[in-house]
């Protein structure tokens, strides 16, 4: 009791909650900003940590980082421009619920699925510690490889009305995160004697011009066939408030992402991007309605968001247990504690018993500062948006530019951007799922690299991956999630008498 009564006292401190608030708050606004997102955000603010209490400086870090995993469904939902990896899954129905006027609810429903995500990762953090990060333990390449599948598996859904297409656009997207050195033994894939593709094509310009420019075109176009949409944004972009008995109504999706991101999160160096896909993909399977998903379901929007802010307090749990960073803002707050004389590990929580619960009220109270934060932001973000359109898109490409240069001062990624801005228009206009393409091309590095490392390991056998519990019982899953949507079609023509 003394232990919990002198963390409160640390946390819930006058010169603390303003420390949080101010935390929070450049979290939202990095988040929100193409470029910048978690990583970034606290970077820039670690060096103002050095001169405040290691505490305070800890969950000042912690509160920054919660609320750039939030803030990246600003950009998302308001202009196809995932502020940070980890929404690109929010984009999938998060645009098109805007552009039916839904904007403000989207928002609303972003972060309120942020914060109950973010409290339940809290909770875990403080109650299953120990068991979570023996959990994390058990994950090696096999899981990988299961995880990565189960994120791909609901490209099926993604391409209803034509999942040939869809099936098209994935494989794409798998061979282009194939370009580059080979991470095993060294070798250059596809890479036609180009300096800049020996990194790879990083999603992150691809996403950028396939969403964001891609949309531009799109809107021009519709806009010189008399049919522009450009106005549907703004007049529903008041931020809204999510009624408790709405967030009852859709619990289960609140809880299993919740559960995704947090377990996802003690993985380490798994991330927020995973874990969205992953929650996103389990929604599609368990829905009712599959085919609905990527046209604004709300359902699509909670999931990914509920389960990449529940990566934040999971991605605690091997930092301060194990010492081991579960993510890559982690892996920067791990050398805050360092710099504050605290070294990560079993050894800390004994040392130092109110840093456990400090963290744990410091993100519930950051938690419940993004509900004040979250409609400043999106409402002085909503303001872009009543630019005459040709300002608007230009504003737009500017985000895109900046976003994908920053990723690693190249400009080969802005040609990279531009490149594949026709590739998402062409896309589009076509009926191909650019979200299934995305999803191939994020996943399929890991799951290629999981995959070769266990055959390895397990001198060539495919064995591994069915006989470990955890790898087999994912692989399950994903197999029930890519053929749930067949499935459902055969029974539905059955029982229309179209199968006999």
């Amino acid at each position: 009791m003394g232990i919990t009564i002198k963390s409160l006292s640390i946390v819930f401190s006058p010169l603390s909650m303003v420390f949080m608030s101010f935390g929070t708050l450049f979290g939202v606004v990095c988040g929100a900003l193409p470029g910048l997102g978690p990583s970034m955000a606290v970077i820039l603010l670690l060096p103002f940590t050095y001169a405040m209490d290691p505490i305070v400086g800890i969950i000042t870090l912690v509160a920054v980082n919660v609320g750039a995993q939030a803030g990246g469904s600003i950009s998302s939902i308001l202009l196809r421009v995932p502020g940070t990896p980890s929404a690109i899954a929010t984009t999938f129905d998060g645009y098109p619920m805007a552009m039916q006027g839904k904007a403000g609810r989207a928002l609303g429903l972003a972060f309120t699925a942020s914060v109950i995500g973010s409290i339940f990762s809290a909770i875990a953090m403080l109650v299953a510690t120990p068991l979570l990060s023996n959990v994390a333990l058990k994950f090696q390449s096999a899981e990988f490889f299961s995880l990565a599948l189960l994120g791909l598996s609901c490209i099926s859904s993604l391409g209803a009305k034509n999942q040939a297409k869809s099936l098209f656009a994935a494989c794409l997207g798998l061979l282009l995160s194939t370009v580059g050195l080979d991470s095993i033994n060294g070798v250059e894939r596809f890479t036609f004697g180009q300096e800049f593709l020996l990194n790879g094509i990083d999603f992150i310009p691809v996403m950028i011009g396939a969403y964001a420019i891609a949309e531009v075109y799109e809107t021009i176009g519709r806009s010189s066939s008399g049919n522009s949409n450009e106005s549907s944004v703004l007049k529903g972009a008041k931020f809204e408030f999510i009624k408790l008995k709405d967030v009852l109504t859709k619990w289960k999706t609140y809880l299993k992402g919740s559960i995704i991101g947090t377990i996802v999160g003690i993985i380490p160096a798994a991330g927020g991007s995973i874990a969205a896909f992953i929650a996103y993909s389990e929604e599609v399977r368990s829905s009712k309605t599959p085919e609905k998903f990527g046209t604004g379901v709300e359902e699509g929007i909670i999931a990914p968001e509920s389960s990449n802010n529940a990566c934040v307090g999971g991605s605690m749990v091997p930092t301060l247990t194990l010492g081991i960073p579960g993510s890559p803002v982690a892996a920067i707050i791990m050398a805050a504690f360092m710099l504050h004389g605290l070294t990560p590990g079993p050894l800390l929580i004994q040392q130092q018993p109110a840093m456990l619960q400090s963290i744990f009220f410091g993100m519930i109270a950051s938690s419940l500062l993004l509900f004040v934060f979250g409609k400043i932001v999106a409402r002085e973000f909503t303001k872009i948006l009543k630019l005459p359109y040709p300002l608007l898109a230009m504003l737009i490409m500017v985000l895109g530019v900046v976003g994908a240069y920053s990723l690693r001062n190249n400009l080969a990624d802005v040609f990279i951007a531009f490149a594949f801005s026709f590739v998402g228009y062409f896309f589009n206009k076509y009926g191909y799922s650019t979200s299934s393409f995305i999803l191939g091309l994020v996943l399929g590095r890991i799951a290629e690299n999981s995959m070769r490392k266990q055959l390895i390991i397990s001198g060539g056998s495919w064995l591994g991956f069915v006989t470990r519990p955890i790898s087999l019982v994912i692989l399950l899953l994903s197999l029930a999630a890519f053929l749930s949507p067949y499935y459902r079609k055969f029974m539905s023509a059955r029982k229309s008498g179209g199968v006999c």
